[in-house]
């Protein structure tokens, strides 16, 4: 299955680090989907009560509130429930990847962010 198969995913990118932001957005677009960037757990959550999105692209590491922290309220959140999640790490430790499944999460990937990758993710 092809990323061309479910076009125009609204996705929602949490990732403290601009210049992450905008290269998840670039590879968004280049696959026909639309990318919503928030640099903080907090802003997310409230988003999610704005607008429905398929995906999140949730960044591990954050200051404030940190990925797993915004994970485990996105999962208590109603709308939370239903959104795919995928991790996302600049570190691959089989522990950390593991950890977030257990938790709800739908995958993880790693940074930076891998064009084919991120196309097989969306995909699925």
């Amino acid at each position: 299955m092809s990323s061309a198969t479910a076009p125009g995913l609204h996705v929602m990118v949490v990732d403290d680090d601009p210049v992450n932001l905008r290269i998840a957005a670039r590879l968004l677009r280049e696959r026909g989907h639309h990318g919503v960037l928030v640099n903080e757990g907090g802003k997310a959550l409230r988003l999610l009560n704005e607008q429905t999105f398929d995906l999140v692209l949730l960044d591990v590491n954050m200051p404030g509130m940190s990925g797993q922290d915004t994970l485990a309220a996105l999962r208590r959140h109603p709308a939370g429930r239903r959104v795919a999640v995928l991790m996302v790490s600049g570190h691959d430790d089989p522990g950390t990847r593991a950890h977030f499944l257990a938790m709800g999460a739908d995958g993880f990937l790693i940074k930076p962010l891998d064009a084919p990758v991120l196309a097989a993710a969306l995909a699925q």
